[in-house]
């Protein structure tokens, strides 16, 4: 299919997605819970036809990412559907999208914020206090202020220093001790960090006591990218002994939250999301029993579950050089990529998430790569496919197969929502790669 230049129009007269209706202008979004407000332009097209649109658009070359609320919709469906006890309160860092936010914020979700600006945000977009929890340990005071300020009192602590600060700066907070879990399975094992180990948590609960914080749930995370279910139900059973000796002690925990860790689809790890699903429920319901633990909100944190398959990046091929390797084949021809988004930018997800991004070919010689049918054959050569930036460590693909491609040609990365724009710098002087925002179940629009 040729690139096309110009505006097209669906049957029915509906403006459809094209190029020159890809600008970055500000559009009213309607509903919710508070007054209309300037938001990003959110389209009624599939991410396909968002991608092409943008590509045909004249001179384009800036990475760009397409953004589908749609797929947090259907997210947030699925797992109301297969782990209906637990309310889910999306990690914050993970992605701190304003449409996404708002959109789970409608939808339901509540919030895991780690700083006064996420807290802010999530307040700024409709969510409430309630439904907001201050998941991080270790507080700086000013931030413990606000979180008082703003009626945010649910948040976690795991050490007596911390303890005392609460006491001293919110005493009326609602206090969730957060415990080790096993993540030894995970990719970022945050064990090494953050949880309280087994032999603290009784000494933990009775300073607490002494201390006058009321002490309403336990906490864990089984680590970001966990690769074993398992993990959940053995941290299950560990919150249940916790939550035995906090009423021993004369506390009545009613918050259990279950932590992060939950793969999103496409997930690399993969580990199907209704895998865990099915072992986190039978373990709520063999240590949390519904009709003897009626009183207790269960709640979870998960992040990239919700956006790492909503987000595509495309990125634009600004130079490459060909090089000879005899171990290569198709002659030794060997290919190296340079693209506009890096390690540096989007792609931070490899240094810091361990993460390991794969391509695919997005227009090539003018012409879109269709993937509704069969793509011609072609030869295919050993490519590794670089970052912009003038450092050595900006490698995003060290090797893989990829067609000849040249320069101006574009490649697609999927399942780039989770990780990626939140942690994205300048370096170098190239910019943040920008935002298009789509809409495939109506959600928003």
């Amino acid at each position: 299919m040729l690139i096309p230049t110009t505006t097209s129009r669906a049957a029915g007269g509906v403006d459809r997605l094209a190029g020159d209706q890809l600008r970055d202008e500000p559009a009213r979004l309607k509903g919710g819970t508070g007054p209309e407000a300037a938001q990003p332009r959110v389209f009624d097209c599939s991410v396909r036809d968002a991608l092409r649109a943008k590509v045909a658009q004249p001179d384009a070359e800036d990475a760009f990412f397409v953004a589908d609320l749609g797929e947090v919709q259907r997210q947030f469906v699925q797992w109301a559907a297969l782990l209906p006890r637990v309310q889910p309160f999306f990690a914050v860092k993970c992605n701190p999208d304003p449409l996404v936010i708002r959109l789970l914020a409608r939808l339901g979700a509540g919030f895991d914020c780690a700083s006064k600006a996420e807290i802010q945000q999530v307040l700024d977009a409709g969510g409430v206090a309630r439904d907001i929890i201050y998941a991080h340990p270790c507080k700086p005071a000013s931030h413990l202020r606000f979180a008082r300020a703003a009626g945010v009192a649910l948040m976690t602590f795991d050490n007596a220093d911390e303890l005392a600060k609460m006491a001293e700066l919110y005493p009326g907070a609602k206090a969730v001790l957060r415990i080790l879990a096993d993540d030894s399975g995970a990719l970022c094992q945050l064990g090494l960090k953050f949880g309280a180990a087994p032999q603290d948590t009784r000494p933990l609960l009775a300073a607490a006591r002494r201390l006058g914080v009321d002490v309403v749930g336990v906490s864990f995370h089984v680590g970001s990218g966990c690769q074993s279910p398992a993990a959940f139900a053995d941290a299950v059973l560990r919150a249940r002994g916790v939550f035995d000796q906090a009423a021993e002690l004369g506390f009545r925990p009613t918050v259990l939250d279950v932590g992060g860790g939950f793969p999103g689809r496409g997930d690399q790890s993969g580990l199907p999301f209704d895998v865990v699903a099915s072992v986190l429920g039978a373990a709520l319901d063999t240590h949390f029993p519904a009709a003897d633990c009626g009183h207790v909100r269960v709640i979870a944190e998960p992040g990239r579950y919700f956006v790492a398959s909503a987000f595509s990046l495309a990125v634009n091929v600004v130079a490459r050089r060909q090089v000879v390797r005899d171990d290569s084949g198709c002659g030794g021809r060997a290919f190296m990529y340079y693209i506009n988004d890096g390690v540096y930018g989007s792609f931070n997800c490899i240094m810091f998430d361990h993460q390991h991004p794969r391509p695919r070919v997005l227009a090539s010689r003018g012409r879109f790569v269709d993937d509704d049918g069969p793509a011609p054959a072609e030869p295919v050569y050993e490519s590794s496919v670089w970052g912009p930036t003038c450092d050595s460590i900006d490698c995003v693909v060290p090797s893989g197969a990829l067609p000849e491609l040249l320069t101006g040609d574009w490649l697609v990365f999927d399942c780039m929502g989770a990780y990626t724009i939140c942690a994205a710098s300048r370096f170098n002087g190239f910019k943040i790669s920008d935002l298009v925002y789509v809409d495939t179940e109506g959600v928003l629009l």
